[in-house]
């Protein structure tokens, strides 16, 4: 997966959690549904950044960032900021 494609990706994702807090906001979903999505979303989130941030550092130390790969979720959540 191409960066443009990551940041797409990115993207939808952003913008389906807003969706969903707007809905909320509406009543169209509970904040149960609306919590499992955005845990989900989150998830995802961060898998697309962490390969993000892998293909740029491969990049950066010329390495072939089409190298980089997605990590489980496990392990991405389970880092420190």
């Amino acid at each position: 997966m191409q960066d443009n494609e990551i940041l797409a990706r990115i993207s939808a994702m952003v913008s389906e959690e807003r969706e969903l807090r707007d809905r909320l906001g509406t009543g169209q979903v509970t904040s149960e549904e609306e919590n499992v999505r955005v845990r989900e979303l989150e998830a995802s989130l961060d898998q697309c950044w962490d390969l993000l941030r892998q293909r740029r550092a491969r990049r950066d130390v010329g390495e072939n960032p089409d190298d980089a790969s997605a990590r489980p979720v496990t392990e991405v959540e389970g880092y420190q900021q």
